[in-house]
């Protein structure tokens, strides 16, 4: 699709994520109406823009039902700053780990770095141009031009030939790709990071890498010399002309602007910090990470080292399967902040099917050209796939319910010994049916104690 995710309808958004998700068509509408939202705020008037809040949701469902996929590629789709955390990573405020700032941190970051590659893309062509007259001067210097570095078997050019003539007639072999494998000595930066290590608390981990960027910046640039081929070389002047032609000051006031408006978090593992206890003193990974995250999400600002940014417009995507914790266990003002609630139905035996076959990324297209890199033509029968979905239903029946990851674990099983004598057959076209698929897991899943372990 040309259109950018900000730009595509409900619609379109969900018939993106179709191609790679089977079912759970509830929390596909809630995310594509949540994404759609961000463009129609853009467009309000600007007394309204900023009083339309997120309406932020909740993903409820088991293990292995779709809901960090549909994270994944909703990231893809949405162009716009996207970070994934696991809440189950984050402490109280006070404590050794990581305070829920750093999320904030982490998206202007990233958004940063989405900024910069856009108008380094946007400034490659100059980059080029000033990469390649940088190398000519490189390999013509201004005294004779047959001392020229790296020059030994090139092409002859006619010694009364100017220097503006010869410089053209490299210019033409080093366009055609003829000098790319010549070695030749480069001035380059070097890395200046000093040496320091801190022992880290909360949040002294920004603190640690801020700390060496701000020595590294107060220490003189040094610069050493690399041998390297021509066709490194051009990369290489490309990517600092590239630098030189980029506004860092634009950049963070770009990356910033979009967090602000249009940055996603995905929120996973939100029930494993669901829950109020009782016990004496704070309880350090639940009830306290709750109220620190309230402020996050509610709208306030964060300090980043790219400047003050403000939390009021960024969408909060949570999801958790919520077997022992329910939604109503977190702190009533975080449930509040969370309008949009979305149960993730269970996948059956026909999900399992679909997922086998009809995505993009199918597991047995997976399988398929992995192996044909070998060589090796694989094929699955119908009847196959519905062993393999029937196995997996069952396994999850009797054991834990992981979903559609117990795919990867029955397929592993299946192709254990194909995979494992692939190189020694190429060329081989084998045919897995049903019956193959029962004979190499009918011990495992006779044996209950058995299949709880290797399935």
């Amino acid at each position: 699709m040309n259109r950018s995710g900000a730009q595509l309808t409900p619609v379109q958004i969900v018939a993106e994520l179709d191609r790679y998700i089977i079912g759970q068509d509830k929390a596909k509408r809630a995310v594509a109406v949540a994404l759609r939202n961000r463009w129609r705020r853009q467009n309000l008037p600007p007394e309204l823009r900023d009083e339309v809040a997120p309406k932020n949701i909740i993903m409820i469902g088991p293990t292995g039902v779709g809901k960090t996929e549909i994270a994944r590629r909703l990231a893809k789709l949405a162009q716009a700053p996207f970070l994934k955390v696991e809440a189950s990573k984050y402490t109280e405020v006070g404590y050794v780990g990581r305070d829920v700032e750093s999320m904030i941190r982490d998206l202007t970051e990233l958004a940063v770095s989405l900024v910069k590659a856009e108008m380094t893309e946007a400034v490659a062509e100059k980059a080029a141009q000033a990469a390649e007259e940088r190398l000519l001067d490189l390999l013509l210097p201004r005294t004779r031009a047959r001392e020229a570095i790296g020059l030994e078997g090139v092409e002859p050019v006619s010694p009364e030939a100017s220097r503006a003539a010869t410089k053209e007639k490299l210019r033409s072999q080093l366009r055609a790709g003829r000098l790319d494998e010549r070695p030749i000595e480069l001035e380059v930066k070097a890395q200046a990071m000093p040496m320091i290590e801190i022992l880290s608390a909360t949040g002294m981990g920004e603190m640690d890498q801020n700390l060496r960027e701000m020595l590294s910046n107060m220490l003189p640039q040094r610069t050493k010399q690399r041998r390297v081929k021509i066709a490194e070389a051009k990369r290489i002047l490309a990517q600092e002309e590239a630098q030189k032609l980029i506004d860092m000051e634009e950049v963070t006031a770009q990356a910033i602007r979009r967090v602000e408006n249009s940055g996603i978090i995905f929120l996973d593992e939100l029930d494993k910090i669901a829950g109020r206890e009782r016990g004496q003193g704070p309880d350090v990974s639940r009830e306290g990470v709750q109220r620190d995250l309230l402020p996050i999400v509610e709208g306030s600002t964060v300090m980043t080292k790219y400047g003050m940014v403000r939390t009021d417009h960024i969408l909060f995507i949570a999801a958790g399967a919520f077997h022992v914790a329910k939604p109503s266990d977190l702190i009533p003002e975080l449930q509040g902040r969370f309008p949009i609630r979305v149960e993730l139905e269970p996948l059956t035996r026909d999900d399992f099917v679909r997922i086998l076959t009809e995505p993009r990324n199918a597991l047995i297209t997976q399988y398929v050209e992995l192996l044909r890199t070998e060589g090796v033509t694989l094929q699955f029968s119908p009847d196959a796939v519905e062993a393999v979905a029937d196995i997996a239903t069952r396994v999850n029946e009797r054991a834990e319910n992981i979903g559609a990851r117990r795919l990867y674990t029955i397929l592993e099983r299946v192709l254990e010994e194909i995979s494992f004598h692939a190189p020694d057959m190429p060329g081989k076209a084998i045919t897995i049916d049903a019956g193959y698929v029962q004979a190499r897991l009918a011990d495992v899943v006779r044996d209950e104690d058995l299949s709880r372990y290797i399935l």
